[in-house]
């Protein structure tokens, strides 16, 4: 028995609501192997028991009686890194030159510039440069707390290195540790939808409108996509993520829209009418400023399951701070752990961006609980999570010292066919998840952002 997943398993599905009877439907096969002082293969292989379970209950209130799934430790392992394999291409890398860890003269600090808009941030503050030597000059006469406070009021991304005990002292470590792992509110009463929660595919008919990029949310999408969701994803003009879009569009159209302008405005209301579920990773006010709060969000979709992400949590000063995964690791004390650990002399994060992932399987299981929710009693949905809370759920699990890594990957972790990319041919890892009757797959390939028309299909 996998006692590790199983009790996180249980644990992430009590948060968000679920049925404690529900967790025996699944069980565990495979072995992992992500080295790290934290257990990140059954952490994995909870999230995405999650939300195998949340495609569990909807099934069951189908047909009242719930199949049973597995969920392969080492393909959960995989998935948590890249699930693609490009076939006579290649992904481009998927770090800025200047992005990474630095020696300050106090400590350590993560400066995050993949964006170029983070990146000139960063820049205003430490001059530009070509290259990390250069930039490791420019920071080792900063204290990492001045450096990280001036990057951020320069509107960058950037976290000092804190220690587990440093963060659970400090303000926003005292917030995010007084929140649920999601917030989840049920607001209003919608009209009957119109989804027959077909058993092969449950989620076939259900609109998801992701406003959602790098990394958690497209996790989320991607999922909902593979039971059937039609996913919609928008982004604005000139927005690229190169490394992780094939990674992540599988199963998704693409558009672009510029809510800054009257008529994307319009278009992107008429789209958010006909949602079900909508995803969206903004700062808390942005969407708001845009004429797009929760109430006017409601008006718009009557029952609308609204399911948003933040980095650092809804309470407390940091609540709208910009972060991302490797920044969130560096603030909650994960990689100074790692560095202990591995007794080495400079940050050491987790093996793959398990925050991200796991919180984006969270969304997608809170998600669906809200189709079910939705069928049963007409209500809509309103959920808040965060990468600092998933830390927390990680941390909380214990210390596991896992230092074999994940035996070399064989044709046996792939599937079959490959896969039409706009990039090129690829294959992917099987999928992680095995339903009765209720296979994992996705309706079309990965697709590159501005592909498709901003419209329902």
């Amino acid at each position: 028995m996998n006692v590790m997943p199983n009790a996180l398993t249980q644990t992430a599905w009590n948060a968000i609501g679920g049925d404690e009877n529900t967790v025996d439907a699944v069980s565990f096969v495979g072995a992992g192997g992500l080295p790290s002082i934290y257990p990140v293969t059954d952490f994995s292989s909870a999230a995405i028991a999650t939300a195998a379970l949340s495609i569990i209950e909807l099934l069951g209130r189908r047909s009242g009686q719930p199949p049973s799934a597995t969920v392969d430790l080492r393909l959960s392992s995989l998935w948590f890194g890249f699930s693609i394999r490009p076939i006579g291409w290649q992904l481009p890398a998927p770090w800025d030159p200047i992005a990474g860890d630095y020696q300050t003269r106090d400590g350590w600090i993560r400066l995050h510039t993949n964006a170029p808009h983070h990146r000139a941030a960063a820049e205003r503050v430490l001059g530009a440069h070509a290259d990390k030597d250069a930039m490791a000059r420019a920071v080792s006469g900063w204290t990492k707390g001045d450096l990280e406070k001036a990057i951020i009021e320069a509107g960058g991304c950037a976290a000092e290195m804190r220690t587990s005990n440093e963060w659970t002292e400090h303000p926003q470590g005292l917030a995010v540790g007084a929140e649920p792992l999601a917030h989840i509110a049920t607001p209003d009463v919608g009209p009957s939808p119109d989804w027959a929660v077909s058993p092969s595919r449950p989620l076939e008919g259900v609109r998801v409108l992701d406003l959602t990029r790098v990394l958690a949310g497209p996790v989320a999408s991607r999922f909902l996509a593979a039971y059937g969701a039609n996913v919609l994803r928008i982004d604005p003009p000139g927005w690229d993520e190169a490394a992780v879009v094939p990674e992540v569009t599988l199963g998704k159209r693409c558009a672009r829209l510029d809510l800054r302008r009257t008529e994307d405005r319009a278009n992107f209301r008429a789209l958010l009418s006909e949602a079900d579920i909508f995803l969206h990773g903004y700062r808390p006010g942005a969407l708001d400023r845009l004429g797009f709060d929760p109430v006017t969000r409601r008006a718009l979709s009557p029952g609308l399951i609204d399911v948003c992400l933040s980095a650092y949590g809804w309470s407390g000063p940091w609540a709208a701070r910009r972060g991302f995964d490797s920044l969130v690791q560096m603030s909650t004390g994960i990689a100074d752990a790692g560095m202990r650990w591995r007794n080495a002399d400079r940050p050491v994060p987790l093996p793959v961006q398990a925050l991200d992932h796991a919180t984006g399987y969270l969304m997608a299981a809170v998600a669906v609980r809200g189709v079910s929710q939705r069928l049963v009693q007409g209500n809509g949905t309103e959920a808040r999570l965060s990468l600092a809370r998933t830390a927390k759920l990680l941390v909380e699990s214990g210390v596991e010292h896992t230092t074999a890594a994940l035996a070399p990957e064989t044709s046996a972790d792939l599937s079959p066919t490959s896969e039409a990319t706009d990039w090129g041919q690829a294959l992917r890892v099987k999928p992680p998840i095995t339903i009765d009757g209720a296979p994992m797959r996705w309706d079309c390939p990965a697709r590159k952002l501005g592909s498709a028309e901003p419209c329902w299909q």
